[in-house]
Formats: C-alpha cells, structure tokens, sequence
C-alpha cells in the first residue's frame, strides 16, 4: 500500500477551517439582529455552539450561508422565548464616522442626522435589508439567507429603502435632486 491515507479532520479541525473565519461576520450580522451588544454576543455563542455540534453534517461548502442560516434559526428561537423590540435602539450602528477633521464632522452632522432618522423611519424590512447589506458588507445571497428571502426581494427591498432614504435626504435639501434630462 504506497497510497497515502489522510486522517479526516477531527471536529475541533472543522470548526477553526469553517466557523472561526467567520466570527467577524457573525458579530456584525447579529448587532444589526438584535438590540443591544450582549444580545448579539449571545447570539454569536449560540451560532457557534450549534454549528460545532453539526460540523461533521457541514459538506464544507458556503459555510456562511450555513453559519447564517444557523444564527437566522437561533435568532427565531430566541425571539419566540423573548419577544424583542422591532428598532435599532443604537441609532451609531447606521453610520460610521471616518474623518477626523472637525470642520468635516461639523459639516456631515446635519447630514448624518438625516441619514439616521431616515433610516430609522424605513419599515423594518427595508431598514433590516439596509442594515445587512450596506452597513454589515453582506452579499445579497448572504442577507437572503440571514433573512430566509429570495435574492430577488433583498435587492427589491434595498433599492427601495436606498430610494427612501435619498428622498429624505433631497427633501431637506443635503441631496442634489435628479438632473433634467435636454
């Protein structure tokens, strides 16, 4: 026998190949979830426990949308033993603030108060879809599958929270409205 055999990678092996990649993601994913950061952490726990109890199920393709999936289904769970609040009650998640020239920062204030409070009055399907794809980086596939919808409806539900939002935005005058077509 000159064949080499390979030991099968042991659970433990599995889970830092799939699941530890992928913690980052998760974290994002479950703070736009939930409602405050402990929720999410236990959320992110609850994931990972349930991914490491199936690993040896996973046939190592698209591990997030598997971990996602996972977190989709534990986040049902937890949602039916606590009921919890339809907002984002930490309204900083709906932006992130780069510069550090205070002249910048002044200027974007007024700006950033609209996004938020535009963001804030979209349905929660619009804002959740927002929330997934533009402040979390997810693909469509992956916010379809956070969301269990097809891709078709995250990019229809983007769009049109995206359209929203820029209403308000030209609405108070912080965005040119559509040029005129010559």
């Amino acid at each position: 026998m000159n064949a080499e055999s390979v030991a099968p990678e042991s659970d433990a092996q599995m889970f830092n190949r799939y699941v530890t990649p992928e913690i980052g993601v998760l974290l994002r994913v479950a703070r736009t979830m939930t409602s405050s950061r402990s929720d999410a952490e236990d959320l992110v726990q609850e994931t990972m426990l349930r991914a490491f109890r199936s690993i040896r199920g996973f046939d190592g393709e698209h591990a997030r949308a598997w971990l996602l999936t996972i977190m989709r289904n534990a986040n049902i769970n937890r949602a039916r033993r606590t009921p919890v609040a339809d907002s984002l009650d930490e309204p900083e998640l709906l932006l992130e603030r780069t510069p550090s020239d205070p002249a910048v920062l002044a200027e974007r204030s007024e700006f950033d108060e609209a996004v938020r409070h535009a963001a804030d009055e979209l349905p929660a399907p619009f804002r959740g879809v927002v929330a997934l794809v533009d402040l979390d980086g997810l693909t469509y596939a992956d916010a379809a599958a956070v969301l269990d919808v097809p891709i078709g409806t995250v990019m229809s539900r983007l769009h049109r929270g995206r359209r929203r939002i820029k209403q308000h935005l030209i609405e108070r005058g912080l965005a040119p409205r559509k040029a005129a077509r010559t």
